[in-house]
Order: structure tokens, then C-alpha cells, then sequence
């Protein structure tokens, strides 16, 4: 599989995609061939006498592999499939036809942990580096790799966990300062030397802004080797598509046949990128509901095929989800017009306002006696409303963040303070490390330099 820029640039093999994480143009790399589910091992329900507590490596890599280079072997792949699912995902029934998929099992309580642990050991293979380089024909003054990372909140602590102690790359986290909790700030605060944290003034638009422009700078680029975590690298979409396939046959195995609606809670949209490439490849008949908080953009896009350039973040108790412009709605709009047909599994986007966010958690709590985050709050608003309107095919939630990050929000709303994840705990101890800049490149390049 080769891959190319959504702005023309490419064909490029997929180590060079992900060194470079975005492309040369400015696009964002997507697949240069339409995957479909004919290509890629059979999307048949899984055998119901396999134990469904072991973790079906095999069938996964099968899927995952049209993706790859050619040149990863079978075990390799099945190795990579397994380190990045180190951790449980379970899928439980909530409330009768609502089931939440829970992606908060890894090393930072977020979903991002899937992505953050693929890129760190693809990125690990020697032929990166190689093929890179050939590619874009300049050698890096340093053999050091700088892995650029702006976050609204999760993203942040994920990389920085995957990357921690890494030989050879170094990670620097840029986020909002006002716009992530303290356990977030924390997750990437307190690490090894390889992590540096930087505070820009401004939302997470500022931040992802700074990075593609860095990324986009060819001699800052080939000086400091960078290359990004962010969603825009396609190095985190491809693993996310793991969870999509693992929940339909776990769905499956549990005795609901009816092909499910996946609930999305979305803001810079690569996890339903990421389903969507996922329902083309081995979930066919699966459908999609993004669910939004203030920050509409998708909303807007499917209503009127228009994107306002100048639209400003709006802060919700879902900060993670408050991205205004999505970078990822530019690979969505290469899809419609280069495989239209892998947008059609997206039934429509509904947004959710704060009252309603803090209402889906209270009301959780009362009736499950479970305590979710907001986002996955956001998403059981939506999923709720589509089983109010009709819907009747199983509704899959996907739970993104444990609630323990989110402390002030859940106990708002529920009047309880939920339990700190436990991978986290120890984070409240020791100091933090972390720079203040303006959202400037010169600012960036001067702390890249002197790092």
C-alpha cells in the first residue's frame, strides 16, 4: 500500500507517510488505493468457539495488513497488532441496545493509547529512517527524531507515555494552557528528559496551527527530523480501525447480529476517519453517528458542504472535543471525492450542548451507576437521542477517556468524585516541567534548538 497527500503530493510507502507525518504539500496522507473488504481477510462473523477472552492477533493482522508494507512479516504484524492492544477493550451493554466500548484501559486512560503505541514501534523500524530520507532526498543534521504533538488533553499523555525513555526521539507536547485539566497537563509534565511540554496561550486550533506549520517548514522539518502524533499522521488512524473490527466481533460473539451504529464523539475527527477507512475494509453494513459538542464544524460540513476558516473554538466540559477547525475533515473531503462510497456509512453528526452533556453524565450515573467522562457523555447523548428517534440496530459508544481524568466535570454533574485511574496515580507526585511561548514558529525553533 502506497500512500498520497490529499492535495496531490505522493504516491509515498507508508515508513515515509509516518516519518513525515504530514505531507510536503501541507495534505494529510491517505490510502493511494481504495481498501475494500474484498481485499482484506473475510469481515465474516468470528467462530463463536473461540474464547472470546483471548485476543484474536491473527484475524486482525489479516485485516490491518493490506495497510503495511509488504515487507512486515506475518509475525511482525501480529506483534505489532498485540503490543498495541497490551490492554483490555471491553464492550458491555449499558442499557438495553446501547453498548459502550471502553478504550480507556491503556497507559494515559484514553483511546489515544492505541495510536501512541503503534506509531512509537513503527517509527522504531530502521527502514523509516531510510526510506525517508531517500525520499526526501536531505540529511537531518542530527540523528535525533523530534515527535511534534499538539494537544486538546489526551493526545498529549498518550505519546508522551508511548515515546517516554524512547532512545533516539525526543517529544514535545504543545497544548492550550487553560484548555486541559491538571491530570492531563500532568501526564506529560512529570516524564523523562526525552518530553518536553510547551504552554501556548490560546485554544488547541493555535497549537495544531503551530505544528502543521512547523511540520510544513522543509528546513526545520530535515533539520530536527520531526514528525507528528497527531491525528494528521496517518500512523494513528490505521491502528485505531483495530477497535472498530475487534468490537463487530465481539458484538457478534455476544449474540447481536444486526450490523451496529458506531457513536463517535468527535472533534479533530480521526477516530471516525478511522472508522469509516475501518467499515471499508472489514465491517461492511456498519453505520456511524459522529457525535459533537459546541464546536460544529462537521455538522456544518454535512449540512452545507462549507467550512468557515475564521470560526473560533468554543469551550465545553468536553475540552478535548473543542476543535474548530478539524484537520481531519480534509481527509473526509477526499474521501467524497475520490471514494464517495466510504461516506456513505455516515449517518449524520449531532451536537450536543453543555446542559445536555452534564445532563447524559448525571443521568448515567443515576440509572447505570456507572461514572463516565464527558466525552463519552457527549456520545450517549447522541446514541440516546438515535434510539428516541427509532433507531434499532445495536448503538456502540466508544468511550474515550477514563472519568477519573476528568474530576470537576463529573462531579458537577453527578455529585460525585470519580476514582483516579490507577496507571495515573502516581502522577500527582513530583514536579512538573513545562515553558510558556507564543504561538510563534520562531518561538518553537528557538526551543527546538536549544533543547
Amino acid at each position: 500500500m502506497l500512500y498520497v497527500s490529499t492535495r496531490g503530493a505522493g504516491p509515498v510507502p507508508l515508513s515515509t507517510a509516518l516519518e513525515l507525518g504530514l505531507a510536503p504539500d501541507g495534505g494529510l496522507f491517505v490510502p493511494a488505493t481504495p481498501i475494500r473488504a474484498r481485499d482484506t481477510a473475510s469481515p465474516e462473523a468470528p467462530n463463536d468457539d473461540v474464547d472470546s477472552s483471548s485476543q484474536p492477533w491473527t484475524s486482525l493482522a489479516d485485516r490491518l495488513a493490506p495497510f503495511l508494507p509488504t515487507d512486515w512479516s506475518r509475525a511482525e504484524v501480529e506483534s505489532l497488532v498485540g503490543e498495541t492492544l497490551a490492554f483490555p477493550i471491553p464492550l458491555l451493554e449499558l442499557e438495553p441496545g446501547i453498548f459502550v466500548l471502553e478504550l480507556f484501559h491503556g497507559p494515559s486512560a484514553a483511546f489515544k493509547d492505541v495510536g501512541a503505541r503503534f506509531l512509537a514501534r513503527a517509527l522504531s523500524r530502521d527502514v523509516t529512517r531510510a526510506e525517508a530520507r531517500a525520499w526526501s532526498r536531505a540529511e537531518a543534521a542530527t540523528e535525533s527524531r523530534t515527535v511534534l504533538v499538539a494537544t486538546s488533553g489526551d493526545t498529549g499523555g498518550a505519546v508522551a507515555a508511548a515515546f517516554d525513555g524512547v532512545a533516539g526521539t525526543r517529544v514535545v507536547v504543545v497544548y492550550p494552557e487553560q484548555g486541559v485539566t491538571e491530570l492531563q497537563r500532568r501526564q506529560f509534565t512529570t516524564l523523562g528528559e526525552n518530553v518536553r511540554a510547551l504552554a501556548v496561550p490560546g485554544p488547541f486550533d493555535e497549537c495544531q496551527r503551530l505544528v502543521k506549520q512547523a511540520l510544513a517548514a522543509p528546513e526545520l522539518s530535515e533539520r530536527f527530523r520531526l514528525t507528528s502524533a497527531n491525528s494528521i499522521n496517518i500512523g494513528r488512524l490505521l491502528p485505531q480501525m483495530l477497535y472498530y473490527w475487534l468490537a463487530a466481533d465481539e458484538l457478534h460473539r455476544q449474540g447481536v447480529h444486526e450490523r451496529p451504529t458506531f457513536v463517535v464523539p468527535s472533534g479533530n475527527l480521526g477516530n471516525l476517519t478511522a472508522g469509516l477507512m475501518a467499515a471499508s475494509a472489514g465491517v461492511p453494513g456498519a453505520s456511524f453517528l459522529a457525535a459533537l459538542n459546541r464546536n460544529d464544524a462537521l455538522a456544518r460540513w454535512l449540512a452545507h458542504r462549507e467550512i468557515a476558516a475564521n470560526q473560533a473554538t468554543v469551550r465545553t466540559p468536553s475540552s478535548a472535543m473543542d476543535v474548530a477547525q478539524p484537520s481531519n475533515l480534509e481527509r473526509l473531503q477526499w474521501l467524497e471525492r475520490a471514494q464517495p462510497s466510504a461516506l456513505k456509512p455516515l449517518s449524520g453528526a449531532e451536537v450536543v450542548d453543555d446542559e445536555a452533556t452534564l445532563d447524559s453524565l448525571r443521568d448515567t450515573w443515576r440509572q447505570t451507576g456507572q461514572l463516565v467522562c464527558p466525552h463519552s457523555a457527549v456520545g450517549l447523548a447522541a446514541a440516546r437521542r438515535a434510539r428516541a428517534a427509532g433507531a434499532s440496530a445495536p448503538l456502540i459508544v466508544l468511550a474515550t477517556a477514563h472519568a477519573g481524568k476528568f474530576p470537576d466535570v463529573v462531579r458537577q454533574a453527578t455529585g460525585v468524585s470519580p476514582e483516579l485511574p490507577p496507571a495515573l496515580a502516581h502522577r500527582w507526585v513530583g514536579p512538573e516541567r513545562f515553558e510558556r511561548i507564543a504561538a510563534s514558529l520562531n518561538e518553537l525553533e528557538a526551543v527546538l534548538t536549544h533543547a
